[in-house]
């Protein structure tokens, strides 16, 4: 009698006959199954469970290596549809533009007042409780026709965030990078609040720009090298920050820039290691407090805590 051949099969294919073992657990795979390794093949169990025990890339400053810069993608979006909302309903600048205090009469005008409801008047704004205006204002853009820049006003913006997000965003990871650009808008907006007249309306994504403009300088800085390019840029920016002061809000370029540069120094220098996330979002929570409180502080002087 001849010898009972032995036929081994793919374990997670028993109807497939294979020949080859996977070099990890050696157990029979098919060619389904296979996934080239460096020597051999390893099962799709063996590769998948590989892949929880290595360790993903890390940037400079702690943040996931991205090739595809997503966030600021996305925040261009949401300007761009935020601005077709705004032509749609133009209603919408009014109510979430940054203003401190203004009063609305039966008329429909605006007039300056302290947060306060006066007779037929509507108090509205920052001192009226309306603290979202901080960061709405942020996404927010100049009518097609109206002010000196119009329609130019979105249109630079979001040329200037794309060519800084590109360069800011893969070296940040996306989370640090949106806390940095949230965190912009609201210390350009706070800063505003603080130094602009009460009445003064303002809107734009400046102050989040300029926030990733001192960002790419500070980061610059930390890794060193050639900074003769980045210097001429951050003079360029200070230099429109002083020329725009005339017909922007220069606060909140100027809140931007203080509040963008004073969120990376804390990604750039905080200490390597296990606890380094931690004291980077700690330094984040610490700085979003002060502006919260200084925002505090602003409205009850305006409205003596009736606000």
């Amino acid at each position: 009698m001849e010898p009972e051949s032995t036929v081994t099969t793919c374990y997670r294919h028993p109807a497939v006959e294979c020949h080859v073992r996977c070099i990890r657990c050696d157990r029979y795979i098919c060619p389904d199954c296979m996934r080239e390794a460096s020597v051999g093949h390893q099962c799709v169990e063996c590769v998948r469970e590989g892949a929880k025990s290595v360790r993903q890339a890390r940037t400079a400053f702690g943040g996931r290596i991205s090739a595809v810069p997503l966030v600021t993608y996305a925040l261009i979006a949401l300007n761009v549809l935020v601005y077709l909302a705004e032509l749609a309903r133009p209603e919408i600048v009014g109510r979430f533009e940054l203003v401190t205090a203004r009063l609305v009469g039966p008329d429909g005008q605006y007039y300056v007042g302290d947060g306060v409801l006066l007779g037929d008047f509507d108090a509205e704004g920052v001192a009226n409780g309306e603290w979202e205006r901080l960061l709405t204002s942020g996404f927010l853009h100049l009518p097609p026709i109206e002010n000196t820049f119009g329609i130019l006003h979105i249109v630079m913006n979001m040329l200037v965030l794309w060519q800084l997000g590109r360069d800011v965003e893969p070296q940040l990871g996306r989370v640090r990078y949106l806390a940095l650009y949230l965190l912009s808008v609201l210390g350009g907006s706070v800063l505003a609040l603080l130094l602009a007249d009460p009445g003064t309306a303002s809107l734009g994504a400046s102050g989040g720009i300029f926030g990733l403009g001192a960002a790419s300088y500070v980061m610059a800085r930390r890794l060193g090298g050639d900074l003769a390019e980045v210097n001429r840029f951050m003079g360029f920016l200070l230099l429109w920050l002083l020329i725009s002061a005339g017909f922007t809000s220069w606060q909140g370029h100027l809140g931007g820039l203080l509040t963008g540069a004073a969120v990376t120094a804390a990604y750039a220098y905080a200490p390597r290691g296990p606890h380094r996330t931690l004291i980077q979002a700690g330094a984040c929570a610490a700085l979003l407090a002060v502006l919260l409180l200084l925002t505090e502080m602003r409205v009850t002087d305006l409205t003596g805590g009736l606000g």
